[in-house]
């Protein structure tokens, strides 16, 4: 089993697949550089393929791929000195990496192609050292969804399973949701308490509850920040942050009826996180960049406790898991119901457990929070996670109180499984059109006027 853990990670804006999982995979390029040495003149070419080609600029890959590269990483990069190191990288064109030198130009030597198809996985990413006519190394990498990457080897192993072959043995495995209920029934337990016991078998538990407790900081913070931060948003739409006067007007009393309030603390609480995304600050992948608001802003209105934080991440992240394992959570494979779509079930089930709701409720919470998410396309305007991505993740976030409240009024399995709704996301996902799953080349990004 993967780890919860590896649901949330804490990164940079403004997406995990096309930011975060490129510097990553540029942090194991680098190690590969430093296992030999490089005849003089070798020169290092980084090719971006299918989405990541296609929104490459206004997602930041470009930039990302060349900060991985230089060994910075996504969760403690120092952004000054990022800076600082891109600038020298620009101005020089070599990479240095322990004593060895590459050739390595970013604007020459990052190339973007549009034409390959039938890739393994939309986001590739084909490394390759040449000296001359002669190829010294070849690597090809994916970004598969918040922040996780593979090498070809590990796609092309697991193309026959429908699981993701990593991680720890643990005592409570699940490859399904009825396989995770049927744990819950047989021992009496909630889906945190399993996925604990889980986490158990791969760190010690209070080194668990300590990640789970920076998460939520980091969330809490992210949310702190944009309700505070006012400006235009870099990348050329013109997008005027709105989460800081949206916040001004909930504290000055506007929202007086509870409905119209609760809608409006969900959506700017949402909206904060989605703009610090987009303007490139800290996030965690909740479980995607694109859909980072929605987790925190569900947890911040209804969690109290440190304990109901812990609650909510950890029922939040065994559906998560469930999505990872048995479909995506690209946007790229999957549209935005694999993102914001996936988003909201996970918010859904865990406020469900925040309510006290039966393992059941918190199943069935996760399946509404999809089933009307089904089809969501993603198709950023620019390429860029604003439009329509930060309001999409404000109505995400109260369609996830709404599922885990028509949850509750029903004790029972409904109609309809929560694994036969991932089963339908995945299998829509595979349907629907690339022009609608992250390249910019269909609905909203093609029919809305740039500038």
């Amino acid at each position: 089993m993967l780890s919860v853990l590896d649901m949330f990670r804490v990164g940079v804006g403004p997406s995990s697949s096309h930011t975060v999982g490129p510097m990553r995979i540029g942090g194991r390029v680098r190690r590969s550089l430093a296992a030999q040495d490089w005849p003089a003149g070798a020169r290092l070419v980084v090719t971006l393929q299918g989405s990541l080609a296609f929104t490459g600029h206004g997602h930041g890959t470009l930039r990302a791929a060349a900060l991985g590269l230089l060994g910075h990483e996504p969760e403690t990069i120092d952004m000054a000195a990022a800076e600082l190191d891109l600038a020298a990288l620009h101005s020089g064109g070599r990479l240095q990496v322990e004593g060895r030198t590459v050739h390595f130009a970013p604007d020459a030597d990052i190339r973007l192609d549009y034409d390959t198809r039938d890739l393994l996985h939309p986001n590739a990413m084909q490394v390759v050292v040449v000296h001359g006519d002669a190829v010294l190394l070849a690597q090809d990498w994916y970004s598969t969804g918040g922040g996780f990457i593979a090498s070809r080897r590990q796609l092309e192993q697991a193309a026959d399973d429908d699981r993701v072959s990593a991680g720890a043995a643990v005592p409570h495995p699940f490859g399904s949701a009825a396989d995770l209920l049927e744990v819950a029934q047989r021992l009496g337990l909630a889906f945190d308490a399993i996925i604990l016991a889980n986490e158990a078998a791969m760190r010690p538990p209070e080194l668990t509850l300590l990640g789970l407790d920076r998460i939520a900081a980091v969330m809490m913070a992210c949310i702190d920040r944009g309700l505070t931060t006012s400006g235009i948003l870099p990348g050329g739409l013109k997008v005027e942050r709105r989460a800081p006067q949206l916040w001004r007007q909930v504290q000055d009393g506007r929202s007086r009826n509870e409905p119209e309030r609760l809608f409006d603390l969900l959506n700017v609480y949402a909206m904060a996180v989605n703009e610090e995304n987009a303007a490139g600050g800290q996030v965690v992948t909740a479980p995607t960049n694109g859909a980072a608001g929605i987790i925190p802003a569900v947890m911040r209105h209804y969690c109290e406790t440190t304990a109901q934080q812990r609650r909510f991440l950890l029922t939040a992240g065994a559906i998560g898991l469930l999505y990872k394992q048995r479909a995506s959570i690209s946007g790229a494979e999957m549209g935005c119901q694999g993102e914001v779509g996936v988003a909201c079930s996970m918010a859904a089930a865990g406020l469900a457990a925040i309510w006290n709701a039966s393992p059941q409720q918190v199943a069935n919470a996760a399946e509404i929070g999809m089933e009307h998410n089904l089809g969501l396309t993603c198709d950023p305007v620019g390429g860029l996670v604003q439009i329509p991505c930060i309001e999409r993740n404000a109505i995400g976030a109260v369609k996830a109180a709404n599922a885990a409240r028509l949850a509750l009024h029903r004790p029972g399995q409904g109609r309809v499984t929560l694994d036969e709704v991932i089963e339908t996301m995945r299998q829509t996902g595979v349907d629907m059109s690339h022009k609608y799953k992250e390249t910019s080349q269909g609905g909203l990004a093609v029919n809305v006027v740039e500038c």
